[in-house]
C-alpha cells in the first residue's frame, strides 16, 4: 500500500474527525477507494471505535438503475435515517470508475430524490463529518492528468500543515467577522453585492473538507443584487455546465443562462424556493491547488477564486437571529478572480487580482 494512503487515513482520523474510543463511524466509499478504507479500519481499531462501510457515493451503477427505474415518488428511507442517527462520525470518500455514470438520469428525478432525502443529509451534517477524495483513474482523466500525476496532486493537497493553514486563513476571517456588505467584481461580467451581517465566517482547514483551504459564510438571503458570470465550468449530475450566468434582484435569481446544459441549470434553480437564492459565499485560499480539475472539492479551494452556491446554507454559517436559506440542493460555482477583479468589504478593498491585503 502506498504510504501516502496511510497518511491520508491518519489525517482523517486524527485531524478531521478526531475519533474517540467507543464511537460509531460510518465510512461511505466507492469500491475504488478500498485501500483507504482498509487503512481507516486499521486506525479505527487502534482507537477502539466501531466502523461500518456503506457504498452510497455518487457515480455508482446501482444508483443509476434505481433512479432510472423509479416512478419519482420517493419516500424517506427510515432504515437509512436510523443508521445516521446512531453514528457519531461520517466519512465520505469520493471516487469513481465513471464520473458520468448518472448523466442519463432525468434531472427532475434527481431533484425529487434530493428533496425526499434531504432529512438524511441534514442528519449527516449534524454529526462530525469529513468529505475527502481518493485518486482514481476516472477523476485523473476528467482532470486531463495521468493517474500518477493525479495521485500526486491529491495527496500533496491533503498532506499539509493544517494548523498553519488555519493561522493564515484566520486573517481573512478577522476581516469578514462583523462585516456587513461584500462586493465581488470581475471584469465586465461580474458585479454583485450581498450582506453577511450577523453571519459568522468559517475557517476551513481540513476538517469537514479534506483538502480544506477556504473561508466561507452565508449571505443574508434577500440581500444579493447584481450579476455573476461563473467562468469556470462545473460537473453536476454527471454533466458539464459551462459559463453559468445569474442575475439577482432582492436575493432571487431573476435571469439565468449557460453555454452548455442550461436545462440542467434550470432544473437546479427550480428544485424548490431556496434553490434560486445564494446559500454560500466562499473565498478560495489554497494555492497548492494550482489547477482546475473538474472536482469541486478541490476547485473551490483554489487561490484567486471565489465560489458561490445556490441553495442550502450551512447551519454554522448563519447567525441565530438571521434567516437560513433552506433547499434540497447546494450547487457551488466558481469565478476566476486572478485578473481585473476585486473583493470589497464595507468599502475597503481586501483583495485585488487574487492577492489579499495581508499578502502584499
Amino acid at each position: 500500500m502506498d504510504p501516502r494512503i496511510r497518511e491520508h487515513a491518519e489525517t482523517i482520523v486524527d485531524h478531521s474527525i478526531d475519533l474517540s474510543a467507543g464511537e460509531n463511524v460510518v465510512i461511505d466509499a466507492h469500491p475504488q477507494a478500498e485501500d483507504l478504507v482498509v487503512a481507516l479500519h486499521e486506525l479505527v481499531a487502534d482507537r477502539e471505535a466501531h466502523p461500518l462501510v456503506v457504498q452510497n457515493r455518487a457515480g455508482k451503477r446501482f444508483q443509476r438503475a434505481f433512479l432510472r427505474n423509479h416512478d419519482g415518488d420517493f419516500e424517506l428511507p427510515a432504515h437509512e435515517m436510523a443508521l445516521y442517527e446512531e453514528m457519531d462520525a461520517y466519512v465520505a470518500i469520493r471516487g469513481s470508475d465513471n464520473v458520468t455514470e448518472t448523466a442519463d438520469v432525468d434531472p427532475e428525478t434527481t431533484a425529487a430524490y434530493g428533496t425526499a432525502t434531504q432529512p438524511l443529509l441534514n442528519e449527516r451534517l449534524s454529526k462530525t463529518w469529513c468529505l475527502t477524495q481518493y485518486p482514481t483513474a476516472s477523476h485523473a482523466q476528467l482532470a486531463q492528468m495521468s493517474t500518477e500525476a493525479y495521485e500526486n496532486f491529491v495527496w500533496d493537497a491533503v498532506a499539509k500543515d493544517w494548523e498553519a493553514v488555519r493561522d493564515h486563513q484566520a486573517q481573512l476571517v478577522d476581516i469578514l467577522d462583523g462585516a456587513d456588505e461584500v462586493r465581488i467584481r470581475s471584469g465586465e461580467t461580474t458585479d454583485v453585492t450581498m450582506s453577511i451581517a450577523g453571519n459568522p465566517p468559517l475557517n476551513d482547514y481540513g476538517e469537514n473538507n479534506l483538502p480544506g483551504g477556504e473561508v466561507f459564510t452565508a449571505p443574508v438571503p434577500d440581500s444579493v443584487d447584481g450579476e455573476v458570470l461563473f467562468d469556470m465550468p462545473l460537473y453536476h449530475q454527471g454533466r458539464e455546465v459551462t459559463d453559468v450566468y445569474l442575475r439577482f434582484e432582492d436575493g432571487d435569481v431573476v435571469d439565468h443562462d449557460a453555454a452548455k446544459n442550461e436545462a440542467l441549470l434550470t432544473e437546479v434553480l427550480d428544485t424548490d424556493e431556496g434553490a434560486s437564492r445564494l446559500g454560500e459565499l466562499g473565498i478560495g485560499m489554497n494555492r497548492d491547488v494550482d489547477r482546475f480539475t473538474y472536482n469541486m472539492l478541490f476547485d473551490e479551494k483554489m487561490g484567486d477564486t471565489v465560489h458561490m452556491a445556490v441553495g442550502r446554507a450551512y447551519e454554522d454559517t448563519v447567525g441565530e437571529d438571521n434567516e437560513r436559506n433552506e433547499s434540497a440542493v447546494h450547487v457551488d460555482m466558481i469565478v476566476d478572480m486572478s485578473e481585473d477583479s476585486e473583493i470589497v468589504v464595507d468599502g475597503e478593498q481586501i483583495q485585488t487580482d487574487g492577492t489579499f491585503v495581508f499578502e502584499e
